[in-house]
C-alpha cells in the first residue's frame, strides 16, 4: 500500500475506534486468544471457534497492514524423553497469556484438550521460530484457563482463574522469569472473590489492580488492589461513571490509564471503552457503540461453555480512497451491519508508531466471532505521581489522625499569629494583662485539641478493632455456611435416594390388590380341585368293591 499505507495512523482521530483494511489472508474469526506486539507486528496464537482449541499463530505487519502465518518448528535440542504431548509444536489452546521476554514469546496457562496438572509455560524464539517447553520449578500453581498475568519488572504475577475441574481461584503466585522459578505469595486483608476471565494491570510497579471478571453464577465490576510491597488487599473507592459488571473483556496500560475493553454478561456485550485513571482512581467512559448497535443489544455467553454458532464477523466495509483505514460508521442504507471492539474474549495491545501509542484490538464473539482488527488512538494525557493505596481500615485511621493533626497545626499556627499580634500590641498600648490573657486562652485551646487528638486516636483504635473482629466473625459465617452447604447437599442426595425408595414401594402397594385377587382365585381353584378329588375317591371305592362281589358270588 506504499506510503500512504506505512502512515495510516497519522489519518486517525483521537478516543474513536475504527477498522483497517487489511491484506493478505485473515485470521479465522475467534475469541479467548492472546496477542503480542513485538517490533511493530501484532502475534496472534490460538483461541477457540465453534468449541474447538485452535493452535495456529499468525502475524500482523503494523506498517503494510499485511496477515501471514508463522511456521513453527519443534526446538532440535528438546528433550527426547518427553512424551509426544510436550513434542507437539504448539497445542491448540483457549484462554492463555502471552507476553514478550527477550527474543521469546512465553505463553502461560489456558484450556487444551491435553491434560496438565500444573501451569505449562512454553515459548517461541522470535528468531528461529523454534517452539517448545521452559522447565519451570518451585511452587508451581495448578493448571488453569482465564487467569491474569501481569509483567512486572523481572516477576510475572498470576491472579485467579479456572481450572480444568471447574474450580474458581483467588490465589496469587509470582515466576521469576530470571530463575524461571514459581512461588506463592501470601497476601493479608480481604482478597477478592474467586473469579476468571477478569483483567490486571500494575501502577508504579508496585500496585497490581484487578478488575471485573465472572464467578460461575456472577458477574462482577469492582476493582482490587494488592500492594506487592506490603502485600496488603484492598478495594478502594473509585470515582467517575458508573460501569456495569462484565468478564471476557481486555485491557492495556498507557502511563497512568488503564484501557479496558469490550466483554459483557449473559445478557448484553458491554458497548463502550472504559479508561481507569489508576493515579486518580477515576473511571470514565472514553467512547461507546450505539445503543442499536448489535454489540449493544446482542446476549452474549462468557465461560467455557460459552460457544455461538459457526458464523463470521467479517464485514466488508467499502473503501475510502486510498485510506487502509475503514470507517465503521455506516454510509446511508438499511442492509450494513455495524461493528466495533465491544465483544467479550477479544485482545487487545498498544504499539509505538511515530512515538505514539495506538491501541489494537482483535476478535471476540457476541453471538458472532470476530476476525476484524480495530484501531484507536487514545488522547494523551499529563501523568501526575501515582497514588498510594491503602486498605480501607488504614485509609480511615489515616484520614482521621491527618484530621486531627490539621486542627492541631491550625491551633499552633493560630497561636503564633497571636503571639504577633499580641506584641504589636504590647508595642503600641503597652497593655501587658491582655498579652497574659491571650496566651492562656490560647494554650487552653490547645489543650482541647490535643485531647480531642487523643479521643480520635482511641476511636480510631477502637474502630480497627471492631473491623478486626468483624471480619474474623464473617470469615466464621463463611465456613459455616459453607459446612452447612456441604452438609445440605448430603442431605439432599439421601432425600433423593429416599425418594426414589418411596417411590418403588408405591408401586408395589399399588400392585397388591391385583395379587390379592389372584390368591383369592388360587384359593378357590384349589378348594374346586380338592372337592373333585374326593368325589372321585368316593366313586372309585363304590365301583371297586361291585367287583369284588361280583367275583366272590
Amino acid at each position: 500500500m506504499g506510503a500512504e499505507s506505512s502512515n495510516w495512523h497519522l489519518e486517525l482521530t483521537y478516543d474513536h475506534w475504527v477498522a483497517l483494511s487489511v491484506s493478505g489472508p485473515r485470521p479465522s474469526a475467534r475469541y479467548k486468544h492472546a496477542t503480542a506486539v513485538v517490533d511493530e507486528k501484532l502475534y496472534l496464537s490460538g483461541g477457540s471457534r465453534n468449541g474447538r482449541y485452535l493452535s495456529d499463530v499468525q502475524v500482523f505487519n503494523l506498517k503494510n497492514l499485511a496477515w501471514s502465518t508463522l511456521k513453527l518448528s519443534t526446538e532440535s535440542n528438546a528433550d527426547e524423553t518427553k512424551d509426544s504431548v510436550s513434542q507437539e509444536i504448539l497445542p491448540a489452546t483457549s484462554g492463555h497469556s502471552m507476553f514478550k521476554w527477550g527474543n521469546k514469546l512465553l505463553l502461560v496457562g489456558g484450556h487444551s484438550k491435553n491434560i496438565f496438572d500444573s501451569v505449562t509455560v512454553r515459548f517461541i524464539d522470535l528468531e528461529s521460530y523454534h517452539c517448545g517447553i521452559v522447565e519451570t520449578s518451585g511452587k508451581v500453581p495448578v493448571a488453569r484457563g482465564g487467569q491474569s498475568l501481569t509483567l512486572v519488572g523481572s516477576r510475572l504475577i498470576m491472579f485467579g482463574g479456572e481450572d480444568r475441574l471447574r474450580r474458581l481461584l483467588n490465589d496469587v503466585h509470582v515466576l521469576d522469569l530470571e530463575t524461571m522459578v514459581w512461588d506463592v505469595l501470601e497476601t493479608t486483608q480481604t482478597p477478592p472473590a474467586p473469579r476468571f476471565d477478569h483483567t490486571a494491570a500494575v501502577n508504579a510497579e508496585r500496585y497490581l489492580l484487578i478488575f471485573g471478571g465472572c464467578s460461575h453464577s456472577i458477574f462482577f465490576n469492582d476493582v482490587h488492589v494488592l500492594d506487592l510491597q506490603t502485600m496488603e488487599w484492598s478495594q478502594p473507592q473509585i470515582q467517575g461513571d458508573m460501569v456495569t459488571p462484565r468478564a471476557g473483556h481486555a485491557s492495556i496500560t498507557i502511563d497512568e490509564n488503564w484501557y479496558i475493553v469490550g466483554g459483557g454478561d449473559n445478557r448484553s456485550g458491554a458497548p463502550e471503552t472504559l479508561v481507569l485513571n489508576m493515579s486518580k482512581l477515576v473511571m470514565s467512559v472514553l467512547t461507546s457503540v450505539e445503543g442499536r448497535d448489535p454489540l449493544a443489544s446482542e446476549g452474549c455467553k462468557v465461560g467455557p461453555l460459552a460457544c455461538g454458532p459457526p458464523e463470521d464477523c467479517l464485514v466488508d466495509w467499502p473503501a475510502r480512497g486510498s485510506s487502509p483505514i475503514r470507517d465503521p460508521r455506516p454510509e446511508p442504507g438499511p442492509s450494513v451491519l455495524r461493528l466495533g471492539p465491544a465483544l467479550p474474549g477479544l485482545s487487545v495491545s498498544s504499539v509505538l508508531l511515530d512515538g505514539e501509542k495506538i491501541l489494537i484490538a482483535f476478535g471476540g464473539y457476541n453471538g458472532k466471532y470476530n476476525n476484524e482488527v480495530y484501531v484507536m488512538r487514545p488522547k494523551p494525557s499529563d501523568s501526575p505521581h501515582p497514588k498510594i493505596f491503602q486498605s480501607p481500615a488504614a485509609a480511615a485511621a489515616a484520614a482521621s489522625v491527618t484530621a486531627a493533626y490539621a486542627l492541631t497545626t491550625s491551633g499552633k499556627l493560630d497561636l503564633s499569629e497571636t503571639e504577633d499580634s499580641i506584641i504589636k500590641v504590647v508595642q503600641a498600648n503597652g497593655s501587658q494583662r491582655d498579652l497574659s490573657i491571650e496566651v492562656n486562652t490560647v494554650r487552653e485551646e490547645k489543650k482541647v485539641l490535643e485531647s480531642a487528638l487523643e479521643e480520635v486516636r482511641a476511636e480510631n483504635s477502637s474502630l480497627k478493632g471492631k473491623i478486626d473482629e468483624t471480619t474474623s466473625t464473617y470469615t466464621d459465617f463463611f465456613k459455616e455456611l459453607q459446612s452447612v452447604q456441604g452438609q445440605l447437599v448430603a442431605e439432599r442426595s439421601r432425600c433423593a435416594k429416599l425418594e426414589a425408595q418411596i417411590a418403588e414401594l408405591q408401586k408395589m402397594l399399588e400392585s397388591l390388590p391385583s395379587i390379592e385377587e389372584e390368591v383369592q382365585l388360587l384359593r378357590r381353584q384349589k378348594s374346586a380341585f380338592e372337592r373333585d378329588m374326593e368325589l372321585a375317591s368316593t366313586v372309585q371305592g363304590k365301583s371297586s368293591g361291585g367287583v369284588w362281589k361280583w367275583i366272590a358270588g
